[in-house]
């Protein structure tokens, strides 16, 4: 894979097919293979970019607190400087709270803005009551806890109990290919850093709201519940937010239901185009 020197490290990525510009965020301890199951769909309509956020797999891993700002900084250097701006942008994770921090800050890097639940629950907490209260305690717990085990030097444990109780659910662990599991353990350190940063949940919804391109905003039937809570009220802030709900799928349609990712993203870009 080539190499791109943004803000001070090295990103690795990969730009496949022909047409309009769209650019794929992984999400945490993944990296760009996680698209593999719908970039061969992808690129026979758009001109494609997939790449290692900074700390992941292929990409440099800086030393120091790094902040999801300068994630997005570096999905705002790789969009101008492979002349992709204005480029349809889809997330899945932090990789869609990367997306939404960096529309809120640069909109007319966008076509449009697809987000895949992003866990930005500092956007619902300090509203939150009775069961929702819960619901996001109990989130944020488990959290905590997948921490603890990486700030133990614990990193298969931490992986485990992120895989099995925070984002997919028990089994999917030994459901994975062994390649798969050796990329949340290279990456387990990035989450920790991810997590330290003061502002990961949060963002500026006002700032969003100046968004006015088109959104797609997306969740599973079977992901946690505190996602639905978080997709509703980043959709009451965009103007042109639409809705979507994937049955059956979970927390990486794109993985788990290629197909149905594809039909609903390129179903959505046509629409806007």
């Amino acid at each position: 894979m080539p190499r791109a020197r943004v803000n001070g490290v090295d990103l690795s990525y990969e730009l496949t097919g022909d047409g309009d510009p769209l650019v794929l965020v992984h999400g945490s301890w993944g990296d760009h293979f996680n698209w593999v199951p719908v970039l061969p769909a992808l690129a026979e309509r758009y001109r494609v970019l997939v790449y290692d956020r900074r700390g992941h797999s292929r990409s440099e891993r800086p030393p120091g607190q790094g902040s999801r700002t300068e994630d997005e900084d570096d999905l705002a250097a790789l969009v101008e400087g492979l002349g992709l701006a204005p480029a349809h942008v889809a997330g899945n994770f932090f990789g869609a709270s990367t997306v939404l921090g960096l529309a809120a800050r640069r909109p007319e890097l966008f076509r449009s803005v697809i987000a895949h639940e992003p866990p930005l629950m500092g956007v619902v907490a300090p509203d939150a009551a009775g069961d929702l209260e819960q619901v996001m305690r109990d989130a944020q717990e488990k959290i905590d806890s997948v921490l603890a085990h990486l700030r133990a030097g614990e990193t298969f444990e931490g992986a485990y109990q992120f895989v099995e109780e925070v984002a997919l659910g028990p089994g999917t662990w030994e459901r994975f290919p062994e390649e798969v599991r050796a990329t949340f353990l290279t990456n387990a350190p990035t989450f920790l850093d991810e997590q330290d940063d003061p502002g990961w949940s949060s963002l500026a919804l006002d700032r969003l709201s100046g968004y006015r391109g088109p959104a797609l905003l997306t969740m599973g039937t079977v992901s946690p519940p505190w996602f639905p809570v978080i997709i509703a009220r980043l959709a009451g802030v965009l103007p042109q937010a639409e809705v979507r709900t994937l049955v059956g799928a979970g927390h990486i349609p794109h993985v788990t239901h290629p197909a149905e990712y594809v039909r609903n993203l390129t179903g959505f870009i046509d629409a806007h185009t």
